[in-house]
């Protein structure tokens, strides 16, 4: 049987993480491997309040990892997270072969840089620069672009 490559997206319980993260964190490559696949990539996405509640849960901390398993394996896995008392949810994505490389690579290095925190940070104002810096028109802030007729 081939096997794919999957994306695997965790919601895990935010205060059992915070109290034992070793063993929260260490029951996913169990898992992984109870079921025949290999763990090619496990880590910490971010901890964020959720949209709605979860098992009367309010917060979750997001865990992302990347496998390889059969499809068949993947159903009894996810049939093992549906049972465990710490995965709130999980959703598990087939990745394309074209993109597997790339995924996991940027999945090691860990969150693109300048992006906003859970904390409700601004991101970065995009600057773009040309060749010639006189080309830039000043903008004014307190212009209001909007015209009446």
């Amino acid at each position: 049987m081939a096997t794919n490559v999957y994306e695997g997206m965790f919601i895990l319980d935010s205060n059992r993480y915070a109290r034992n993260p070793e063993s929260v964190v260490g029951q996913i490559p169990k898992m992984i491997e109870n079921a025949g696949g290999e763990l090619l990539v496990s880590r910490l996405w971010e901890e964020r309040r959720l949209a709605y509640p979860i098992q009367g849960h309010r917060k979750g901390t997001y865990w992302l990892t990347y496998f390889r398993a059969d499809s068949q394996s993947v159903a009894g896995f996810e049939r093992q997270c549906q049972l465990s008392e710490t995965i709130l949810r999980v959703l598990f994505l087939k990745v394309d072969p074209r993109l597997v490389d790339a995924m996991i690579a940027h999945a090691q290095v860990g969150p693109a840089a300048g992006r906003p925190s859970s904390e409700g940070d601004k991101p970065p104002v995009p600057v773009t620069v040309g060749e010639d810096d006189d080309d830039i028109d000043d903008i004014d802030e307190n212009t209001d672009d909007t015209t009446e007729d």
